[in-house]
């Protein structure tokens, strides 16, 4: 999976779980949660759907890795890469 498709994944999922944000604009430096006012159990569903989708497991040590667009295609690269 390219850097580009892990980040499109990752906003598809953040569509399904608040389809009322708009994610046209997210700017990949920032933190997600605050750009898109996620709170920490739509945060948490994006984790489950990381899981369910791709078979990710993201201990809970890991979600400040997650924080943002870059850094969630970051910490998603080498293990979807890994398949």
């Amino acid at each position: 999976m390219t850097r580009e498709a892990i980040v499109q994944a990752v906003i598809e999922i953040i569509k399904e779980i608040v389809p009322d944000e708009d994610c046209s604009a997210l700017d990949p430096r920032r933190n997600l949660r605050e750009q898109l006012q996620l709170d920490s159990m739509d945060f948490l569903d994006v984790v489950m759907e990381l899981r369910k989708q791709y078979g990710i497991e993201v201990p809970e040590a890991d979600y400040p890795k997650l924080a943002t667009l870059a850094s969630c295609a970051d910490y998603l690269e080498p293990k979807l890469c890994a398949r």
